[in-house]
């Protein structure tokens, strides 16, 4: 099972890598199109006309791409306020709670996007801005995204029951 989170937790580092380089990129891109629209170094050409539109996606991307990585670092926003104030063996029972809700809700996000990806799928749904493409090609990270971040729930839970009994020591806001 260790070797097995191991691995996991190495996939879900090459995700955070292909969101810094969708970073990267979106950085390049929006820096041309403003020079372009700037500077008129092509006759005709002012701007990227659909680098806004991919510039959203991009970020979608990004934020699906690092919300597994980052639970799993314990660096995802945590009021802990309330863990700080109640005897350690009683956070370590909200740390429980508060893991069950977050493994249901990633669960029911994840059964529900994939029926919308595939129903975005089934019935050819476009997108149509200045691109035009299968809305399905980002939904589909939906599930995927939330599919991570529920197996990941699993090893956050398994991590708590062989941990102190108390609160975990990641994100804290108290010194």
């Amino acid at each position: 099972m260790v070797s097995l989170e191991r691995a996991y937790g190495r996939l879900l580092e090459a995700f955070a890598v292909a969101a810094c380089a969708l970073i990267l990129g979106m950085t390049l891109m929006i820096c041309a199109d403003v020079f372009l629209r700037n500077v008129r170094v092509v006759p005709g050409w002012a701007g990227i006309e659909w680098a806004n539109e991919v510039s959203e996606a991009m970020l979608f991307l990004v934020t699906l791409l690092t919300a597994p990585w980052l639970l799993r670092r314990g660096q995802h926003i945590r009021v802990d306020i309330v863990l700080r104030a109640v005897p350690p063996r009683v956070g370590w029972l909200f740390e429980w709670a508060v893991d069950l809700l977050g493994l249901g809700c990633c669960a029911i996000i994840a059964w529900y996007s994939a029926r919308a990806a595939f129903a975005s799928y089934a019935a050819g749904s476009l997108s149509i801005k200045t691109l035009v493409t299968p809305e399905w090609w980002l939904l589909t990270m939906l599930p995927l995204a939330f599919t991570a971040l529920t197996v990941e729930m699993l090893f956050r839970m398994r991590r708590l029951w062989f941990a102190e009994r108390a609160p975990r020591d990641d994100a804290v806001s108290t010194g």
